[in-house]
């Protein structure tokens, strides 16, 4: 998720093509690439041409996130609170404004319409969201 996070922030789509034809030393590298504006505009120069010469061809561009759901701390996506009210869960109040933007990022990801929601579970306990049972 973490990668995943830094190439939506870049604006660049990998396909799972491009990835398999990366090396593992690449792959650890985009994980430890800064996050901030320099370094994420750095991965997307670096990610364009790199995948120039793969046989998927180039990456593909897009549009830079603004204002997405797992951007803003201060409101809870209504996509992850219906997929908590279809799960039968309670998260706690004020646990989204505490995580960190992988964490929002990890949960909207994980909470996608047609997701089978199978680790969204598991990460709402691990970030401790979850309200004990009553």
């Amino acid at each position: 998720m973490a990668v995943r996070r830094k190439l939506d922030l870049a604006g660049v789509k990998l396909k799972l093509q491009h990835w398999s034809e990366l090396s593992e030393r690449e792959r650890s590298d985009l994980l430890a690439w800064g996050d901030d504006a320099a370094a994420i505009e750095s991965l997307r120069e670096h990610l364009l041409e790199r995948t120039r010469g793969l046989s998927a061809g180039q990456a593909k561009e897009l549009p830079r996130p603004s204002g997405e759901p797992w951007q803003r701390p201060e409101r809870l996506p209504e996509v992850l609170a219906a997929s908590c009210a279809q799960l039968g869960l309670q998260m706690q109040a004020g646990g989204w404004s505490a995580l960190d933007e992988l964490q929002r990022f990890a949960l909207v990801k994980l909470s996608h319409p047609g997701h089978e929601h199978r680790n969204l579970l598991r990460a709402l306990a691990e970030f401790d969201l979850l309200e004990p049972p009553a």
